[in-house]
């Protein structure tokens, strides 16, 4: 899933007026940096012990629609947490617990149980049941929904018991568990949705979900409100914060709202606003894990068709370079296509993996000379190719200083670059359209995936895959990845990912630049909420509050 960081901006009411625009990764930034040696990353904050009224939220776009199944942004993923819950608890540190069903056990390789807790209401009150649960995942898998990708495998979704329900695949399926921690796991109310009929999710219509948080009003264009659920069913979670205002910007607007107070809070994709907002009095910045990475994709164009001109490149990128000009030094070398917040089991053996590549000579963080020399020799033995590498950018701070540094280390080993502008509405189109990649060889990408587990990656250099560019075909790597995404065990899954993550970086499929954290900003007097990209998945509202009480 990539990213997506061009958003618009709206004036908050009674407050700020907003310009409407799109906004680079790091917009507004006014040449502000972190220092990447005192950057922290932390899963939370301090526990909150007092309670607020009202507390007022930045997201990056107006949602178009609290439908899940409709539209999954990560503004709107991002409001929806707080008030839709799934079977499976995607926590702070990444991991995953029991949620709305207290167990999910495989009792085969091809059979998921999942036993239900008896104790979950929704928000009018009515008693959640293994039918709400069975109509949820089927309607989750209908080909038009947005998670229908991760039903792919599912054979049959069953009521197997007053508090059961039984999940049976085609194939073992070791990531449905993960994908039910997020939006594949949403429950809702199958009454409430049926009969508001086309109108569910839109303005002036009430959810249909079990959280601790429902939905209070949304004045189209202007703001959405949440309001803590006074009935919710667990007792164990008593929000401190009345209700959350939530309100869009990006860029400078976000910038000026939150430093004038306009805006207490926001979870960010653009790492500007945090290093100038990180320097403002009243105002903490805090930076949590993420699958967030950036990398150059190449397409099956030609130019870097031969794996040894995609290696020569990559050991010439000066990625230390990149981190501390296109991201205000809120970025980290990165020798995988994947952020550490993947790393949500085995943590100790993808980090070694990390390491491993960043030590066997596959990555650099900062070429030396002897890098340039072996860049050069890898382009004299394949060739270099006849017509300029073309690269493409959006215009963005961003991808200006990625392509830049692409031409630069180009020059080093004797490639000659092209870098071509488009408006972003055209970048946008890579990722959907085929043919509008045409005439492009090398392609900047943030991605990131809703799963902690890098096996969700790596289907990307799959045989076939719509997300392999490249065309990248081969058999080896094919049988590793569809044998990791049908391994139960944890263990032996991770050795195979880990097998497969080695071979697709010593192919180059895609040529990894940097990885990114979660960032979150908030106002001094208030904590609680989680720091780490879990924030569109879990409810960070029902943290937060006051560092007194």
């Amino acid at each position: 899933m990539r990213t997506k960081l061009c958003t618009t901006a709206v004036g908050l009411a009674g407050a700020l007026l907003f310009t409407v625009g799109c906004s680079g990764a790091t917009s507004g930034s006014g040449g502000a940096t972190v220092d990447p040696a005192k950057l922290k990353l932390s899963d939370t904050t301090s526990k909150a012990s007092g309670a607020a009224t009202t507390v007022n939220w930045i997201v990056e776009q107006e949602p178009a629609s609290l439908d899940m199944d409709a539209q999954g942004g990560s503004s709107t993923r991002t409001v929806m947490a707080n008030i839709c819950e799934r079977l499976l608890l995607l926590r702070p540190d990444m991991t995953t617990t029991p949620r709305l069903a207290k167990k999910a056990e495989y009792t085969g390789d091809k059979k998921l149980v999942l036993t239900l807790r008896d104790d979950v209401t929704f928000h009018d009150g009515a008693k959640m049941t293994a039918d709400d649960v069975v109509w949820s995942l089927k309607r989750h898998a209908r080909p038009e929904m947005n998670e229908s990708d991760e039903y792919e495998d599912v054979d049959t979704i069953a009521k197997t018991g007053p508090s059961e329900v039984t999940i049976t695949f085609e194939k073992p399926s070791a990531l449905f568990t993960k994908a039910l921690a997020g939006d594949a796991g949403i429950i809702m109310e199958r009454k409430a949705v049926e009969k508001q009929g086309d109108d569910f999710g839109t303005p002036g219509h009430p959810d249909a979900c079990t959280g601790p948080y429902k939905l209070k009003s949304w004045d189209s264009g202007s703001a959405l409100t949440i309001e803590r659920y006074a009935d919710y069913w667990d007792d164990g979670v008593r929000p401190l914060t009345k209700e959350v205002v939530f309100r869009w910007a990006s860029g400078s607007a976000l910038v000026n709202s939150i430093s004038t107070g306009a805006a207490d809070g926001a979870y960010l994709t653009a790492t500007g606003p945090a290093a100038v907002l990180s320097k403002k009095k009243g105002i903490r910045a805090y930076y949590g894990q993420s699958t967030t990475a950036w990398s150059l994709s190449p397409t099956k164009s030609g130019a870097l068709k031969d794996a040894r001109l995609r290696k020569a490149l990559s050991l010439a990128m000066d990625r230390k370079g990149i981190a501390k000009s296109g991201f205000n030094g809120l970025a980290e070398p990165w020798a995988t296509p994947v952020g550490p917040g993947a790393w949500g089991y085995e943590k100790a053996a993808f980090q070694k993996a990390q390491k491993d590549l960043e030590h066997n000579g596959a990555y650099t963080a900062s070429p030396s000379s002897d890098d340039i020399e072996r860049a050069k020799k890898l382009v004299e033995q394949a060739g270099a190719p006849g017509e300029p590498i073309v690269v493409s950018s959006d215009g963005s701070e961003s991808q200006t200083v990625i392509t830049n540094a692409v031409r630069g280390a180009a020059q080093k080993i004797g490639l000659k670059v092209t870098v071509k502008t488009i408006a972003s509405s055209r970048y946008d189109e890579f990722f959907s359209d085929p043919k509008s990649r045409d005439g492009f060889d090398l392609i900047p990408v943030d991605w990131y995936i809703s799963k902690a587990d890098p096996a969700g990656f790596y289907d990307n250099g799959l045989t076939g895959n719509a997300n392999n560019w490249l065309g990248y075909s081969d058999k080896g790597y094919d049988a590793l990845v569809g044998k990791a995404q049908q391994t139960i065990d944890d263990r032996k899954r991770a050795e195979l990912v880990i097998d497969a993550q080695a071979k697709f970086a010593d192919d180059a499929v895609w040529i990894p630049l940097v990885q990114v954290p979660s960032v979150m900003v908030l106002g001094d007097k208030y904590t609680g909420p989680p720091a780490s990209m879990v924030s569109m998945y879990y409810p960070w509202a029902a943290d937060l509050g006051t560092k007194k009480g």
